[in-house]
């Protein structure tokens, strides 16, 4: 990188710990560290909603699957974006009222303490995993651009990020958000995207020199669409992550408009990445690791200046992701397991300073997996497969359905989870198998065992009638 590129890159961190810092000094209640004091606008909520959706499997996964799938790599994140705008029109109105910090503790309210204690286990292993992933992006691309050792990338990369997230929650990470969101959309939208395509010899060259395979829909695979539909639609609709954010509008009118927004842009940022990525296949038909599609086309394409912004625009759509997830894994932990079990009397200095903590110890081991794993789209398919498969109909059906019942949740989650872990074992990380065993394990678990308890809830409704009617002829026999 040009020493420009380089002084972009540092100025850039500089002010997002700046804004973290300012961020800090908002952060004075739970509500504000947790959900920004539930007080964002249009703007700053579809900012930060859009910023913790498009990480880094949004832009290096995509860029990856552009490369190899052309057009089609767009579904990965399509399905995440029409999870969003399915949250938009069917739950913002329920969820906002609901006055709660996380999904576990909904789940609570409308079950039991049994089954909240067993959903934030999962959704730990989600946003862990999902921040897992932004870590790995991290250092992969400090990993190409500067040429270090992919482990100190990452430990730099989640560093910075661990670093004002720890600082002001979900104050500093909003803030942050709003600067990586203008950001992104400068530099992917109007970077990256027509350089690229200039690079490449303009759209005719596209059409001239990939596969015709590399312009239909379908041609990642029925099979595969499916399983990113199993994985992130259905997922994004139950991921902390995303309902921490959705907690943080100001108004009903605030969370759908801005949810459904957030939705539309992310299918315009799908497009976007996958036609770079097929732009890449053009201009570095060789490349060795699809995985840094976008980091190399980027380093051959731009110019030094507008190289900086660019790789700033991605390691801001990775930080603030790994952001909103570190936050969303932490909540969870203290919300859900310490506060609920160990400190039920934890005032709000206590509160704050124990999220504090367990935000830094997530934060660390957050960066020794990412190390281990190396991975990420692996890394991708296990947090969602864990999250869609288990936790799904509970939070659905428990909207929806009202004669779900507490047992019927707590052991569908059980079941499932069990019945998703011992699938990936098996057929590994990117089978679609586990995601459906887990599915249709928590729908045949929460119908039958609530179907069996109405069914013994009449019974019993017969029986009492029954005596009633029973004592009733017996004392007009005794008259």
């Amino acid at each position: 990188m040009h020493i420009l590129d380089i002084s972009i890159m540092i100025l850039y961190f500089s002010v997002l710990i700046i804004v973290g810092v300012i961020g800090s000094k908002r952060a004075k209640t739970a509500d504000d560290f947790i959900v920004a004091g539930r007080n964002l606008g249009h703007f700053m909520y579809l900012s930060c909603l859009a910023a913790v959706i498009l990480g880094g499997a949004s832009t290096l996964g995509t860029a990856k699957l552009g490369y190899q799938f052309g057009i089609s790599g767009i579904w990965l994140v399509v399905m995440i974006g029409l999870g969003i705008i399915a949250i938009g029109l069917f739950l913002t109105n329920k969820i906002f009222n609901l006055k709660v910090l996380t999904i576990s503790e909904m789940l609570e309210k409308r079950y039991n303490s049994q089954t909240r204690l067993i959903s934030a286990l999962v959704s730990v292993i989600y946003t862990f995993m999902l921040t897992v992933t932004q870590v790995i992006g991290m250092g992969t691309i400090l990993h190409v651009l500067a040429g270090w050792n992919l482990t100190v990338s990452m430990i730099v990369g989640g560093g910075i990020v661990l670093f004002y997230t720890i600082l002001g929650g979900m104050w500093s990470v909003t803030m942050t958000d709003v600067v990586q969101f203008v950001i992104m959309t400068i530099g992917i939208f109007f970077i990256m995207l027509p350089m690229s395509i200039s690079k490449a010899g303009g759209w005719g060259s596209l059409k001239e020199n990939l596969p015709a395979s590399h312009f239909e829909l379908g041609n990642i695979g029925g099979e595969t669409i499916f399983q990113y539909f199993l994985l992130f639609t259905l997922g994004v609709v139950v991921g902390q992550d995303i309902w921490q954010r959705l907690f943080t509008a100001r108004t009903k009118a605030v969370s759908r408009g801005g949810t459904i927004g957030a939705g539309i842009y992310s299918v315009f940022y799908a497009i976007a990445i996958s036609i770079i990525g097929m732009c890449a296949f053009i201009i570095l038909p060789n490349l060795g690791d699809p995985q840094n599609a976008f980091t190399s086309i980027a380093m051959v394409t731009l110019p030094a200046g507008l190289l900086g912004v660019v790789i700033a625009s991605v390691v801001s759509a990775l930080m603030s992701t790994a952001s909103g997830t570190l936050l969303a894994s932490s909540t969870l932990v203290v919300n859900d397991i310490i506060k609920k079990y160990m400190g039920p009397g934890m005032n709000e200095r206590q509160f704050l300073k124990t999220s504090r903590i367990t935000t830094l110890t997530i934060g660390v081991l957050t960066i020794i997996v990412s190390i281990w794993i190396q991975d990420i789209l692996v890394a991708l398919d296990v947090a969602y497969a864990i999250l869609s498969g288990a936790v799904f109909f509970p939070i659905i059906l428990g909207f929806f359905w009202k004669r779900v019942t507490a047992t019927a949740a707590f052991y569908s989650i059980l079941a499932s989870m069990i019945v998703i872990i011992v699938g990936l074992v098996i057929n590994g990380p990117s089978s679609t198998q586990p995601i459906l065993y887990g599915l249709a394990t928590s729908f045949a678990v929460i119908t039958t065992i609530t179907l069996l308890s109405s069914n013994n809830e009449h019974k019993n409704e017969s029986e009492v009638k029954q005596d009633v009617k029973g004592k009733a002829d017996m004392d007009t026999m005794a008259n």
